[in-house]
């Protein structure tokens, strides 16, 4: 039998790609900080992505029952709206060690099980090639950043025949776009500088996110990344049409069509 290894793996997109992958006749090692229980080909860890020593107490846990892993999937992450001159320091630090560090602090530690034609596939953003938009600039900022270390490491370990690719995923029907909404929320009162520019991006949000794919989708597009011989860097899906007109345009256009509408 095959493994894999999935953070994230009990939110809206690990859980169907867990189950997905269960079918497809891998063992799935499911981490999250509050995994559920045992299944048929679904071995629960507990384990903070964020946390060397977390990592590590997960890496002897899969040892006992592999030495060898042929994919790892991040799906681990957090949403975040907020100013960027508003926003704590705490949540500006979360942002970088949940959706940067913790990547390559799996990568790094369950390194010594990935052997030739392994996968690693990191789950980036739409936002991540694109030009940040007004209050998403700490999440876009943190999806670059990933994204751009995954082709890094991508560059590196093709000298050991392994494959890493992102998943740049538009909305997705999960958990965490509720949680966006009541962090907007939470913004739009808590700001002192943007009240009104908040509210109004607000409703953006709100008609981008109705355009929003099951999780299921995104399973489909990690199995296509495990089952393809030579996968690619990138995969897209659910992009949305307005943000990629928008970044069409020269920035100074970009920057005048924002403040337009946001003022």
């Amino acid at each position: 039998m095959k493994y894999i290894l999935v953070t994230g793996a009990y939110g809206g997109m690990g859980r169907k790609t867990a189950e997905l992958m269960k079918k497809q006749g891998f063992g799935v090692f499911a981490f999250d900080k509050a995994p559920g229980i045992a299944e048929d080909n679904i071995i629960p860890i507990t384990a903070d992505i964020t946390d060397e020593g977390s990592v590590k107490c997960a890496f002897e846990k899969v040892k006992e029952v592999t030495d060898e892993l042929y994919a790892i999937i991040h799906f681990a992450g957090i949403y975040m709206l907020d100013s960027l001159v508003e926003m704590g320091t705490e949540e500006f630090e979360k942002a970088f060690k949940v959706n940067l560090f913790g990547a390559f602090l799996v990568n790094k530690i369950f390194m010594p099980l990935l052997k030739s034609g392994s996968r690693i596939v990191i789950t980036t953003s739409e936002l991540a090639p694109l030009d940040p938009l007004p209050f998403t600039g700490i999440y876009a900022v943190t999806k670059s950043a990933l994204d751009k270390y995954a082709y890094s490491l991508r560059m590196e370990v093709q000298l050991k025949g392994i494959y890493v690719s992102v998943l740049r995923a538009g909305a997705v029907d999960t958990g965490m776009l509720g949680a966006s909404t009541s962090a907007l929320d939470a913004f739009c009162e808590k700001s002192k500088l943007y009240t009104c520019n908040a509210k109004r991006f607000k409703s953006i949000v709100n008609n981008v996110e109705t355009r929003c794919i099951p999780p299921k989708k995104i399973a489909k597009k990690a199995e296509k990344i495990l089952k393809t011989k030579n996968p690619r860097f990138a995969y897209s899906i659910n992009r949305n049409p307005l943000l990629l007109l928008l970044n069409a345009l020269p920035k100074r256009f970009q920057l005048w069509v924002i403040k337009q509408i946001l003022k």
